[in-house]
């Protein structure tokens, strides 16, 4: 379920800091951030963001399509291996 209008969308405070320094300097640099549940704003267009996955750092650039997402979304914290069972054998014909 979505967030209520009447609140609006959330952006960690620290992290909304970090990019309106950034967009008041000019400065384009990697910003590394643990707030997955913060939603993406216009002011974050153009930014190199690296997203805690749980394990590492995942890098993501953003761009204007993902306004209005979360940062989460963007960077996977499953692996998929492969679904179990016996491996098919290659059969050679002549």
């Amino acid at each position: 379920m979505p967030r209520s209008l009447k609140k609006g969308p959330f952006i960690d405070p620290k992290l909304a800091a970090r990019i309106r320094h950034l967009n008041a300097t000019g400065e384009r640099r990697v910003v590394q951030t643990y707030a997955r549940r913060s939603m993406v704003s216009p002011d974050m267009v153009g930014h190199t963001m690296a997203v805690h996955n749980g394990r590492q750092f995942v890098t993501v650039f953003v761009n204007e399509n993902m306004v209005g997402h979360k940062l989460g979304e963007f960077a996977p914290t499953r692996t998929f291996r492969s679904h179990g069972g016996k491996t098919a054998k290659t059969v050679r014909l002549k």
